[in-house]
């Protein structure tokens, strides 16, 4: 690889990396303004990271890059408290898991013992996240159902993923989906269950590898 090209991919992870300190830093003092400034950095760097890695020359590509736009725009409806916004980034974030099963799928889908596997595995994610999170739900029960059912297929579906010049599915990805899924039992524990920095001090940086994983395989 020429180090021009590794130089453009290689910035934008560390710039994450950057803007993710920053981030965790404004959350641990409650500064509101570095966080409006640290996380669509941090998320940006991510969309970036895909451009650099040829998102826009295949079909794989282009719908990481779609569903990596559509977790930015989450990422950033999530910085102002409120019901309204919490379900706006919500919905944002579901579409970008349906963005993403697109580009899984997007090589066509070849069922093997290991998605059958992984699927199975999700089953249970998704049952046991429900049953610890229901009781303390409230309104937000059937969002939260419907979101935990897309992100649980994201993930089976990781498991067919192919991307480009990969004749099999990619761990890259695999760890990225999985990654992502785990990282969302810090936002909903932070938000239903027992407020509290520690959930994103762990959360983030989980979040924005995981991401910067699926953006790296475009």
């Amino acid at each position: 690889m020429p180090l021009t090209q590794l130089l453009t991919q290689l910035s934008p992870i560390l710039l994450c990396g950057v803007f993710t300190g920053l981030l965790l830093f404004a959350e641990s003092r409650a500064i509101s303004r570095l966080k409006w400034i640290a996380k669509p950095a941090a998320s940006l760097c991510f969309v970036l990271l895909a451009v650099a890695c040829g998102a826009g020359e295949s079909a794989y590509g282009i719908w990481i890059l779609i569903g990596l736009v559509l977790c930015m725009a989450g990422d950033i409806l999530l910085i102002p408290a409120g019901e309204k916004t919490f379900l706006a980034g919500m919905g944002a974030f579901a579409a970008g898991h349906a963005a993403y099963v697109v580009a899984f799928l997007s090589g066509g889908p070849h069922p093997t013992p290991i998605f059958l596997a992984g699927a199975v595995a999700m089953i249970f994610f998704a049952v046991f996240s429900l049953r610890w999170l229901w009781p303390h739900l409230g309104a937000f029960r059937g969002p939260v159902a419907g979101y935990t059912a897309i992100i649980a297929i994201m993930v089976a579906t990781s498991f067919l993923a192919a991307p480009p010049a990969r004749p099999s599915p990619s761990l890259l990805v695999i760890a990225g989906a999985i990654g992502f899924a785990v990282s969302d039992l810090a936002v909903a524990r932070d938000k239903f269950v027992a407020p509290g920095l520690l959930n994103r001090a762990w959360g983030l940086p989980l979040y924005y590898g995981a991401q910067l994983m699926l953006a790296a395989s475009a």
